[in-house]
């Protein structure tokens, strides 16, 4: 009985985040992380490692599918990354100097405020109007947005993957297919990093658990990111405004059983 809830529990969390890192290109640890700790009873701080773990092949598989569909700005991409990973440590920092808050709700949170306006003001720009931005402009605005982004996850915990896919279509003026092949190619290297630390400190995990995540998640992140490349503009927006609405709805929800 201990195995099968183990499986239930991993199967939705993996689908959940799956599906939110193919569509939107949302972090596992949104999802996953609650319903670890909620139903299995797990350390927060291992749970988050598990998460950020099961993000890593993906992320990885997601930003191969969209980059396979030329929806992918690697260039930029690689930019910003180096800016998000630079200011995370920043973030973290700052953080540890002030008092505990429960800055992580505000992610959940955002999670469902982005999934409506996907629904309700679709992203509708188009890869022209997107390159016609120089390339200087463009790289000053991937550095400058990849430092405050990664400053806001040092410095909140949580919530990388939803506020690049926001700066990446409402102030870069990213297509949406573009902006969330972007963000999991830049996710997967963040949550390596972020998995190898996480497991250098706190120790082995459960590896049942881990494997179980990886594979669940990796498959509906390959599913997700594939009806995504194939969907037209209105649609992907709405199915993504969807998705989001119901993990954060969903999430908000785990919290109330703590």
């Amino acid at each position: 009985m201990d195995l099968l809830i183990k499986i239930i529990v991993t199967f939705f969390a993996g689908m959940g985040a799956g599906l939110g890192t193919g569509f939107a290109g949302m972090s596992a640890a949104a999802v996953i992380t609650p319903m670890l700790v909620t139903f299995l009873g797990m350390d927060p701080y291992m749970a988050v490692g598990i998460a950020l773990s099961s993000d890593v092949l993906a992320s990885a598989v997601s930003a191969y599918t969209y980059g396979k569909n030329k929806n992918l700005d690697v260039k930029n991409g690689l930019i910003m990354m180096a800016s998000v990973l630079a200011f995370t440590v920043v973030g973290s920092y700052v953080s540890s100097l002030l008092p505990s808050t429960t800055m992580g709700n505000f992610s959940v949170f955002m999670t469902f405020l982005l999934g409506v306006k996907f629904i309700v003001k679709p992203v509708m720009t188009t890869k022209e109007t997107m390159r016609s931005v120089s390339a200087k402009k463009r790289v000053v605005q991937s550095i400058v947005c990849g430092m405050m982004i990664g400053f806001i996850c040092g410095f909140v915990g949580a919530g990388g993957g939803m506020m690049m896919l926001l700066i990446l279509t409402s102030v870069l003026g990213y297509e949406l297919k573009t902006a969330v092949g972007t963000s999991v190619f830049i996710m997967a290297f963040t949550a390596l990093t972020g998995a190898i630390s996480h497991f250098s400190i706190g120790g082995s995990p459960d590896w049942l658990i881990l494997a179980l995540c990886v594979v669940f998640t990796f498959i509906w992140a390959r599913i997700a990111a594939v009806f995504a490349n194939k969907a037209a503009p209105k649609t992907l927006n709405r199915a993504t405004g969807i998705v989001l609405v119901v993990l954060g709805a969903v999430v908000m929800a785990f919290s109330l059983f703590k």
